[in-house]
């Protein structure tokens, strides 16, 4: 006791004295080799390996050489072509013919001059063919109601191990209550039947690892009946006794299970006995825990990952009517030994300090610890201050004679732990690990690390200076032991030369660092969100400022969605990068999404990002569905599709029939862009298809797929013919025609039409005449006379509905009978003395004389006006001909024609008309109409291509209604708030062909809108506009006054002095004058009326871009203009 509580007090003050600290050598000292990667063990050696490999890799100063032991013994490796080691490390490799030869426990041993590591044991399992022994076996002969066991005993292998009781025509025996298979492999039966009776029982044991399966010489089992005289083999014999319960595994009255911690429990009763036993669990004393698991019909009992808790006793009841049979299991759960926190660390000990290395391990049983020095086995040696006390090894006064690597193995049944420390006893004067003058840089406002590397025994005091002052402060953190100087924040005086110093006992180092603080990257111009239409290309900026030092690793990136634009990429071929600008070209709807520029040094970067948006034509809709399918009346639905960032404004239903017009789509109905269903009336008797196609503001989509056909029921004629007409012929005749229904709105067979009519203002009776053509002649009626018509549509399912009567006339002019073969029953004459009158390059007034009433034969209906375009001047080698009229019923003089092309020769010629037909024309009238102003040009775009000036970019007019003089441009600054105009500026561009034109000058930070109209002779036509933001310049983002802004201060003050000199000046001559001119100023004032009437006209011009800068003071939102 008193030895023991000596040594105790002894660990207590070593633990208290000693300087010995953990550490990680660098390499550039002298060190004991140190295992870093080994083969871990077991290694199991398949069949189908063809060779095997096993490493030991070390690091020291010098470098390790390597030996391995095989079962404790020196290996001495034979030097044959199938044995290969390697030179750099202790690896060696071997052939499977080998295998065997190499069965067994090594060791690998790393050493130098400074001592010994070594590894755990490395077990090469190299496991046999697993084989069932071939053996007869004699049939089982049991009585019906008793147990069976059938056993396996599976031949050993390379786990996991699966077994199966099948026959030998590979069926599976069945399994249940009754009949169940042990975790062993055995196969038990609670009681025998008739029916288990066979020859062909096999036990098959699959080892998956190794891809075999090996089969036990079949088993044949008879089962005698207790009853002879029962021969069914699936009925029970009625005189089979109750058996009490058996347990047939496990055997006896109690079982010891030992597991290690973690694994998994398994506790297992199979009964024999009739009727089949139930079976429970309990344990003693304890409830059972919720983590069990139970199977194969409660016989198997499963605890996951079990721990000190789980211990204990448990007991399983095997119970039928007939009694109950029990089990108990004695569960103790072990460990293997582990580090209780962490494995010891190695030691660097300054000469003549005490040295104390514990060995802290857990484990059950309590483990065995083993000491070894190099590899040796450590003794203690109390006379040498050397001792070895259980899991603690102490050094007193220890010297470089004691350096080395020390082992500490800790090991009881369930395995082992070994760890090597590596324990360096010397005194050493500073060494820097870190380069000298190595230079740092770091963006202003960031924090840097400068290192100071040391190594030495005893540990250096270090110290940081910068141009001989000490370096301290708020945004100074130094850590590990001032190895490491870190700056917060960095300012611009930062920058400079660091000096570490490091010293201890044995003297002194130091190095020189270098810091550089740069300028931050920064994006001053980020792109911006962009909106544009499928098939277009645009442009994204991304302009930049960075420190000019960090040229060459300066790079901007562009990624989109997150994945990054490569230039010479296939799939980028449509993007191009130039400097600051990517461009898209062919934008289609992949192209949609989120664009990141990263402005990028070596040092830091900068990231801006912006949404592109791709407009276009909507997806077509989708699971088009009809409902009430029996009924005319059905109702559409469908799913939208996609709207491409453009609202969807109509839904167009499309139909094909296929009787009448089969393949042919035509228009049904339309929805609003909101409504995803139709209600649609159909027409009878038809097959049906439909689809639907959405309309957004860049077009009409695809069409849907078409739905199945929809055969609609028949009915009677949903209306009746329409545009009656009636006309008279001849005298005492009636002819009556009108518009016939549309096939595909006869409803049904049989269609004919009732033509019913009866003369006005006499009592007369309806006559009535089905037809089937769309005309009907009714002959000997009064001439001149009215009538009442009505026409109704029917077919074979019913009538039209009742019909609206129309009046008309019965042949006319009677009193020119004796002329009817001369045909002079429409107007004789044609109108005199027309007259045109252009009223602009589209409308023009016609006039004539009106025409005597006895040449108009009848009543007067009205005039035709006829115009035929012979040419435009803009093509005058082409001859047109396009003839165009117009009717204007009732008696008149004049009337107004709309719709003439401008710019063209036209020929009119004007009849009268009656009832009858249609009277001569007037001799024609030639007139032209001037040129008009053209249309909108197409398309304007702007892209900015310098910091302060853009290029504008058009399409001619597609009509110019003239000959195309030039264009009319405007540009306006724009206040970005109110969009109010601060300025504007015009200018004409008397060229044709031009379609660009570059604008300098623009102030940048600006919003300006651009107008652009196409012009002729007769003027210019309505503008298209588009609007442009000019981003402020990088300089502008610098709140120093740039040199343009002193000369103009400068200028302004000129300007103010010379006015004032100006002023001076009229006021002397004024003086001087005296009243001299009074009356002449007063005519200047009051002109007469006389001189008013001579300057009453004037002239005005669009002012060209230099009279602007000429006559006016520069304006605040251009400087210049580039043409």
């Amino acid at each position: 006791m008193m030895r023991w509580a000596g040594g105790l007090l002894l660990v207590l003050l070593w633990a208290f004295t000693s300087r010995a600290t953990g550490f990680n050598i660098p390499y550039e000292v002298e060190q004991p080799p140190t295992i870093i990667s080994h083969t871990a063990s077991p290694i199991i050696a398949l069949p189908f390996d063809n060779t095997l490999t096993i490493r030991c890799e070390a690091r020291g100063n010098p470098p390790p050489q390597y030996r391995w032991t095989k079962d404790g013994q020196e290996l001495n490796l034979p030097n044959i072509s199938t044995v290969k080691t390697d030179n750099r490390n202790g690896t060696f490799m071997f052939h499977n013919k080998h295998f065997a030869q190499f069965r067994g426990k090594y060791r690998c041993f790393a050493f130098n001059k400074l001592g010994t590591a070594m590894t755990e044991e490395i077990e090469i399992i190299v496991p046999t063919p697993p084989k069932f022994p071939k053996e007869i076996l004699d049939t089982i002969v049991i009585k019906e109601g008793e147990p069976i066991t059938l056993h396996c005993n599976p031949p050993k292998g390379v786990a996991p191990l699966q077994i199966y009781w099948m026959s030998v025509g590979l069926q599976h025996i069945k399994q249940d209550e009754r009949v169940s298979m042990g975790t062993n492999g055995n196969l038990y039966f609670s009681y025998a039947l008739p029916k288990d009776s066979r020859k062909d029982y096999g036990c098959f044991a699959a080892f998956t690892r190794i891809r075999t399966i090996v089969q036990k010489t079949p088993m044949s089992v008879k089962v005698e009946r207790l009853n002879p005289e029962n021969n069914s083999s699936e009925s029970v014999s009625a005189t089979l006794p109750v058996r009490a319960p058996s347990l047939l595994l496990p055997s006896g009255v109690q079982t010891e299970k030992v597991l290690l911690k973690g694994q998994d429990l398994h506790l297992e009763c199979i009964p024999g006995g009739y009727p089949t036993p139930n079976i429970t669990w309990m344990k003693m004393g304890e409830t059972l825990t919720d983590r069990i698991k139970l199977d194969n019909f409660k016989k198997l009992l499963t605890i996951p990952a079990v721990d000190e808790k789980d211990q204990g006793k448990y007991m399983c009841t095997a119970e039928n009517s007939a009694g109950k049979a029990v089990h108990y299991f004695d569960v103790i759960v072990e460990e293997p030994p582990a580090w209780r926190t962490e494995p010891p660390q190695s030691q660097l000990s300054v000469i003549g300090s005490e040295v104390l290395i514990k060995c802290s391990v857990d484990g059950k049983p309590t483990p065995v610890i083993t000491w070894r020095r190099n590899g040796k086995i450590f003794r203690d040696d109390r006379a040498n201050n050397r001792r070895v006390l259980d899991d603690t090894v102490m050094l007193h006064k220890a010297g470089p004679e004691d350096s080395g690597v020390y082992q500490c193995e800790a090991s009881n049944p369930h395995g082992s732990v070994l760890v090597n420390i590596n324990v360096l006893v010397m005194d050493m004067a500073p060494l820097m690990l870190t380069k000298d003058f190595r230079e740092y840089a770091v963006i202003e406002g960031g924090d840097i690390v400068m290192n100071c590397s040391v190594f030495s025994s005893p540990p250096s005091n270090i110290s940081w200076t910068k141009e001989g002052t000490v370096v301290q402060g708020e945004r100074v953190i130094f850590f590990e032991n001032a190895q490491f100087l870190k700056i917060i924040s960095t300012e611009k005086g930062d920058r400079g030369k660091y000096v570490c110093l490091a010293n201890n006992t044995e003297g002194m180092a130091s190095l020189t660092a270098l810091l550089e603080v740069k300028e931050p990257t920064k994006i001053v111009v980020p792109p911006q969100d962009v909106q544009i239409s499928s098939g277009n290309w645009t442009q994204l900026t991304c302009r930049p400022a960075y420190d000019k030092s960090l040229q060459d690793t300066f790079e901007v990136i562009w990624r989109k969605d997150g994945e990054e634009i490569f230039r010479s990429s296939k799939e980028s071929s449509r993007y191009i990068m130039k400097g600051d600008l990517l461009e898209i070209r062919n934008v289609n709807l992949s192209d949609q999404g989120m664009y990141t520029c990263i402005a990028r040094t070596s040092l830091d970067e900068d990231t801006a990002t912006a949404f592109l948006t791709v407009l276009d034509v909507p997806d077509a809709p989708v699971s088009l569905k009809i409902s009430d399918q029996e009924s005319r009346n059905v109702t559409l639905s469908w799913i939208p599709g996609s709207d491409h960032n453009s609202s969807v404004t109509e839904f167009v239903v499309e139909y094909e029939e296929s009787h009448w017009e089969p393949g042919r789509w035509k228009e049904l109905h339309k929805v609003a862009g909101n409504q995803a269903t139709a209600e649609l009336f159909l027409h009878g008797d038809l097959n049906y298809q439909f689809r639907v196609y959405a309309v957004n503001a860049i077009g009409p989509g695809p069409p849907s797929e078409p739905t199945e056909k929809l055969k609609t029921p028949p009915a009677a004629p949903d209306r009746n013919p329409e545009n009656i007409k009636i006309r008279g012929h001849l005298p005492h005749e009636m002819d009556i025609s009108w518009n016939p229904l549309l096939p595909t709105e006869y409803n049904g067979p049989g269609l004919e039409y009732k033509v019913s009519y009866r003369k006005l203002e006499v009592e007369d009776k309806w006559q009535e005449h089905l037809v089937t053509r769309p005309s009907f002649t009714v002959r000997n009626t009064s001439t001149f006379a009215p009538y009442e018509i009505k026409i109704q549509s029917r077919n074979s399912l019913g009538w039209g509905p009742e019909p609206k009567p129309v009046t008309g006339y019965s042949g006319e002019d009677v009193v020119f009978w004796h002329c009817l073969r001369e045909n002079v029953s429409v107007p004789s004459a044609p109108p005199h003395n027309v007259a045109v009158e252009v009223i602009n390059t589209t409308v023009l007034r016609v006039s004539w004389s009106p025409v005597l009433p006895a040449t108009v034969r009848g009543h007067l209906g009205g005039y035709n006006v006829y115009w035929e375009r012979i040419k435009s001047f803009l093509s005058p080698d082409k001859i047109l001909e396009e003839r165009n009229s117009m009717s204007f019923p009732g008696n008149r003089t004049h009337v107004f024609v709309p719709g003439l092309e401008p710019f063209s020769e036209y020929r009119l010629t004007v009849n009268v008309f009656n009832k009858k037909g249609k009277g001569p024309k007037s001799d024609p009238v030639t007139f032209y109409t001037p040129e008009g102003v053209p249309v909108k040009v197409p398309i304007l775009t702007t892209s900015h291509i310098q910091d302060d000036s853009v290029l504008l970019e058009w399409g001619p007019p597609p009509v110019t209604n003239g000959i195309l003089t030039g264009y009319f441009l405007q540009y306006h600054c724009l206040n970005e708030t109110s969009l109010e105009v601060i300025d504007s500026v015009e200018l004409n561009i008397t060229s044709p062909d031009i379609t660009k034109q570059q604008l300098g000058g623009l102030v940048r930070g600006s919003l300006f809108r651009f107008d652009l109209s196409a012009c002729t002779r007769a003027g210019c036509g309505p503008p298209l506009w588009t609007e442009r933001y000019i981003p402020p310049s990088v300089d502008e983002v610098v709140t120093e006054p740039s040199n343009s802004t002193q000369r103009w201060f400068i200028g302004t003050l000129c300007a103010v002095a010379l006015l004032t000199l100006l002023a001076v000046i009229v006021c002397f001559v004024m003086k001087t004058k005296g009243g001299k001119y009074a009356v002449k100023e007063k005519e200047d004032l009051f002109p007469d009326a006389e001189s008013q009437g001579v300057n009453d006209t004037y002239e005005y011009s669009k002012p060209h871009t230099h009279d602007v800068y000429q006559d006016q003071p520069e304006s605040q939102c251009t400087h210049h203009l580039m043409g």
